[in-house]
């Protein structure tokens, strides 16, 4: 029988790696990988390699009449387009906020009256310390995007029944975009709340 989470040890330590030694193994532009030695929780050694990522932000912009705004863009490394949320990375000492209302405006030409804070996400625990801030946008008024150089992505509007279907049918695949589809769902039945104010009162820094 298996055990309840109430009945495993307190704590982790018995489960923690201790770092004994760094090295970076590659630096690019704004990613770096590193390869460390560690000491296993049974005295053994072992190494682990891993993405530093300067995190990011995803934005969930709803539209009045409640369809999602979406993108699709191509993505190198998989050689084809995705379809997902709005996205980038945090600069330096930016807060989240201030990288949701620069990412929406930047992409899609929106800004918003109201956002929402739904926590963070993980994406890839094993190889990478990437966190990805969840804000969701509503009230919006749409304008003309700014493109980052080198930055091509077309925009549209979906139902999110349209967004269940196609990860059911396996067209959408990106993680983020899939723990939205979750979390917009939750909301909407009433089950996970959502704190609305204004960029502002959130802190963004314009």
């Amino acid at each position: 029988m298996l055990p309840e989470l109430a009945d495993l040890p307190e704590g982790d330590d018995h489960l923690r790696e201790q770092r004994l030694s760094s090295t970076l193994a590659h630096s690019g532009r704004f990613l770096q990988v590193m390869h460390d030695e560690v000491r296993l929780p049974d005295g053994s050694a072992s190494y682990r390699e891993y993405i530093v990522h300067p995190g990011a932000v995803m934005v969930v912009p709803i539209l009045d009449d409640g369809r999602l705004l979406l993108e699709r863009q191509y993505r190198y490394p998989h050689h084809r387009a995705f379809i997902e949320f709005p996205a980038g990375k945090i600069d330096a000492g930016e807060a989240g906020i201030t990288c949701g209302v620069r990412e929406l405006f930047e992409e899609t030409g929106c800004t918003a009256t109201e956002w929402a804070c739904a926590g963070e996400l993980r994406n890839a625990i094993a190889y990478s310390d990437e966190r990805i801030e969840i804000w969701f946008a509503r009230g919006l008024t749409v304008g003309e995007r700014r493109l980052d150089e080198g930055e091509f992505l077309d925009v549209f509007a979906a139902s999110e029944q349209q967004l269940s279907d196609w990860i059911r049918d396996g067209e959408v695949t990106d993680a983020k975009t899939m723990i939205a589809l979750l979390w917009i769902q939750q909301w909407r039945a009433g089950r996970w709340d959502l704190s609305w104010k204004s960029a502002d009162d959130w802190g963004a820094v314009r």
